[in-house]
């Protein structure tokens, strides 16, 4: 444990950072898997508002800089993708 007023302090809001990106983090990853498994369905209202809330997801990760910008644009184009298949099928 630090002994320097400024060294506990940078201690204890570096904990509260960490504690909040977990969350968000789990949040986003949460909404992706939740997309992955409604485009699996076979409705395709549901997996499109599942993609917007997972799509909305990642921007705001990305401005916060929890994940990078490639790596977010990654997925929703792979989300996209799945459910464009998903389109054309029904």
């Amino acid at each position: 444990m630090p002994n320097i007023k400024s060294a506990i302090k940078r201690v204890k809001t570096s904990e509260k950072r960490r504690a909040l990106n977990a969350s968000q983090k789990s949040a986003l990853r949460t909404a992706v898997k939740s997309a992955d498994q409604a485009i699996a369905g076979t409705d395709v209202t549901v997996a499109k508002t599942a993609l917007i809330a997972a799509t909305k997801k990642l921007d705001k990760a990305v401005t916060k800089g929890l994940i990078h910008k490639n790596a977010a644009a990654r997925k929703k184009s792979r989300l996209a993708k799945k459910l464009n298949a998903l389109s054309a099928q029904a």
